[in-house]
């Protein structure tokens, strides 16, 4: 199984069942990752039902595991949809962010014993949180805090060795990442998980001189 050998995890970062059919056979993805964003792009209605149907899907189709988001807005709330999703299946892990409210919710959930991963994350002090807390995953949003203004890869790298330093098992789960090249970038300095848009996931498996060497394999069989 995918990530049984290496600490390396890759998720699909999709709600679109022909990207898992796509991507999960070439055995590098971990699992999938959603949020209320894509599946709102994708006519996915609020519901506990059609999520488990989407959680199923994924499942079946090899995924480890799949990070659904709560909603709400407020604590009692979100906690309610977050037991919800967490009955659905183990595998799933609660995405819940992490303001204020949301942490809140995301403490009483890991109290039930929910798999819980703390997301929009911005700055190395969340994690922090997210270590006290004992969540599954932290998910730093790398492309925005770069739009922001900030060094979206050194903020990233600082909260890899915070977790490091502290022998936390929280994973990060590194997201909104734009270029292959931060990809990268970022496992040369010691990260090792991440979710990938499908326009990623194309520009890491292709590469133009690779197919090239293999046409002309092809055409010294022929």
């Amino acid at each position: 199984m995918p990530g049984e050998t290496s600490n390396l995890r890759f998720f699909i970062d999709s709600v679109e069942e022909s990207d898992w059919k796509k991507y999960l056979p070439t055995g590098i993805f971990y699992g999938v990752t959603t949020n209320p964003k894509l599946l709102r792009k994708s006519g996915i209605q609020f519901d506990i039902d059609q999520l488990k149907q989407l959680a199923d899907s994924a499942f079946e189709l090899g995924a480890n595991e799949i990070h659904l988001q709560v909603w709400g807005g407020e604590t009692e709330k979100m906690l309610e949809i977050g037991r919800d999703l967490a009955g659905i299946d183990p595998r799933v892990m609660i995405k819940v962010p992490i303001t204020p409210v949301g942490i809140l919710c995301a403490q009483q959930l890991i109290a039930d014993g929910c798999n819980v991963t703390l997301t929009a994350v911005h700055s190395a002090q969340q994690v922090l949180i997210a270590i006290a807390q004992g969540a599954c995953y932290a998910a730093p949003y790398l492309g925005r805090m770069t739009d922001s203004g900030m060094n979206g890869i050194e903020e990233v790298v600082s909260m890899g060795r915070i977790i490091k330093n502290t022998h936390s098992p929280l994973r990060l789960l590194v997201a909104s990442i734009r270029q292959s090249a931060d990809l990268v970038t970022l496992a040369e300095r010691g990260l090792t998980t991440f979710t990938l848009l499908p326009a990623l996931i194309d520009d890491l498996l292709e590469n133009e001189l690779t197919n090239l060497a293999a046409e002309s394999f092809e055409q010294a069989v022929q």
